[in-house]
């Protein structure tokens, strides 16, 4: 089964600098055992009936790079979607937008975003697939990315990372707190134009019915573009869905979508960031003209934004919105005038929109959990301590055959030496059970997955973390397939925040217990 190869050494190394010296120093010692290497999935190297169905858990971190573009399964989207339900509806008009977007959570712990079509808007399959792959394609930092799609039946689905805060929309539109302040309204007009010239150089050039829905917010609260923007809403060319007002008027004319009409919603999203609300172009048109440039202003900013900024964005968009398509800025222009009034560069964005940096918590565990696993999801670490104090050495039978001739004073010594431990730690005297513990591991001539367990709690109990995530990938070694190994790795993982693992573990611990009962065991 192979002894725990592994690659999380690099994140546990970052994360010693914040253990006290003295923890270092109390590193347990493995006597004759080589000590293992670390990964932040160590089951990768054995054959854990559940490791194909749980990919690495660097893979499936939000915030993370994106996967790669793939088709996705009706079911696997049904599961993430809880069939499509109405209370993981996102889209802004609900369950009568013409094409809804769910949010979802797949099996692996991936948030998405899921838009779904009808069969009409796109009935021929492999057209939908063709259009999809080459959105597929893009990955930039600035988009929320596309990562898969699925035909399924009648079924054609979009599905893109998941933006964890919002939309401009919402921001601009209903803040129940603060609006957004002036720099960051620059930044997300700066982060607007990169997104559309990323896709224009990589021959994407015509975005659909960019509005305020379509720029969200990031997990770190960075603005995004959506990638949906970049297909159609339906095969036979229909491109805008939100007011006439707002439309391009060439698109008015002849129905068509150009890379000079993605500069007239440029300049309709530079409107609602200078005014916070919707104003017809034409009318702000004429308040432009007739100088009156603070009354288009956002009055909730309370005069907090540079007049000389301002008039500079005010032109741009007049540019922008020009009738004449051939008398629009290109997005070369658009970046060079806004980059240089980007003055909170060094500010992170969650600071400038008021919200709290995003942390992943873990998540729900996809199978019932024991009394053990309940314990360890809740970090319970005195209810973990009455089981492994009840279940005694019970797991340990078949991990050593001694013979005869092994049965010398040094055994005899190694085991008084893990009786005292056992001792100590039925006793709560957690210090004195590490130390006997150590002493009968460092023998080397028994190894005990139990007894590696039980001083893994008793690190935790002792604030080391560390030292507790050693000894229970130190127990999964000997025995590869032990729900307890993993569930105390659940625990330390989840004390040293590293909550994706943790909750990965969880779910991984749940699988071969589960499998245990299967087979009365």
């Amino acid at each position: 089964m192979g002894c725990c190869e592994s690659s999380l050494f690099t994140e546990l190394g970052a994360k010693k600098d914040k253990i006290p010296q003295n923890q270092q120093q109390q590193q347990p010692q493995q006597g004759n055992h080589k000590q293992p290497p670390f990964n932040r999935h160590p089951i990768s190297t054995n054959s854990s009936p559940n490791s194909s169905s749980l990919p690495p858990v660097n893979s499936i971190v939000d915030g993370d790079e994106p996967p790669s573009f793939t088709e996705y399964s009706l079911s696997d989207l049904k599961a993430a979607t809880n069939n499509f339900s109405s209370e993981f509806i996102v889209s802004e008009s609900g369950d009568k937008a013409p094409n809804v977007v769910f949010k979802g959570r797949l099996q692996n712990g991936r948030w998405i975003a899921v838009k779904k079509f009808s069969k009409t808007a796109w009935p021929d399959p492999k057209q939908f697939a063709v259009e999809a792959g080459g959105v597929g394609k893009l990955r930039d930092s600035k988009l929320a990315n596309l990562i898969g799609y699925c035909c399924d039946g009648d079924e054609r689905l979009l599905v893109a990372e998941y933006m964890h805060n919002d939309t401009l929309a919402k921001h601009l539109f209903h803040w129940e707190h603060q609006t957004i302040e002036w720099a960051m309204r620059l930044r997300v007009a700066l982060h607007i134009a990169e997104s559309l010239d990323y896709c224009s150089t990589k021959g994407r050039a015509l975005y659909h019915d960019l509005n305020g829905y379509r720029v969200l917010f990031d997990e770190n609260g960075d603005p995004r573009l959506s990638c949906f923007g970049l297909m159609k809403n339906s095969s036979d060319g229909k491109s805008y869905s939100t007011n006439l007002a707002y439309t391009p008027p060439e698109y008015l004319r002849n129905g068509r979508v150009t890379s000079e009409s993605v500069i007239f919603s440029v300049g309709t999203i530079l409107l609602d960031l200078l005014s916070g609300k919707h104003i017809p172009p034409s009318h702000a048109l004429d308040m432009i003209r007739g100088k009156n440039i603070l009354i288009l202003m956002d009055s909730h900013l309370d005069g907090k934004f540079s007049t000389e900024e301002a008039t500079v964005v005010i032109e741009l968009a007049s540019q922008c919105l020009q009738n004449e398509p051939g008398e629009r800025p290109d997005l070369k222009k658009l970046i060079d005038t806004l980059s240089p009034l980007q003055s909170k560069a060094d500010v992170p964005s969650h600071v400038m929109l008021g919200i709290p940096k995003h942390e992943e918590t873990p998540s729900t565990p996809q199978r019932p959990l024991s009394p053990m696993g309940e314990a360890c999801q809740r970090r319970d670490l005195t209810a973990i301590h009455k089981i492994l104090v009840t279940t005694h050495y019970r797991d340990d039978e078949g991990t050593n055959e001694l013979s005869f001739q092994e049965w010398t004073q040094q055994m005899r010594d190694m085991l008084e030496a893990r009786k005292r431990g056992d001792f100590a730690f039925r006793d709560t005297d957690f210090k004195a059970a590490i130390s006997c513990y150590s002493q009968f591991i460092d023998v080397g001539t028994m190894v005990s997955p139990t007894v590696y367990a039980r001083r893994s709690l008793c690190y935790l109990l002792n604030d080391q973390p560390d030292a507790a995530l050693r000894d229970a990938m130190q127990a999964q070694c000997v025995y590869p397939d032990w729900p307890t190994a993993f569930y105390m790795q659940s625990v330390a993982l989840s004390k040293l925040e590293m909550h994706k693992d943790a909750a990965d573990m969880l779910n991984e611990a749940a699988g071969l217990e589960e499998k245990r009962q299967r087979h009365g065991r």
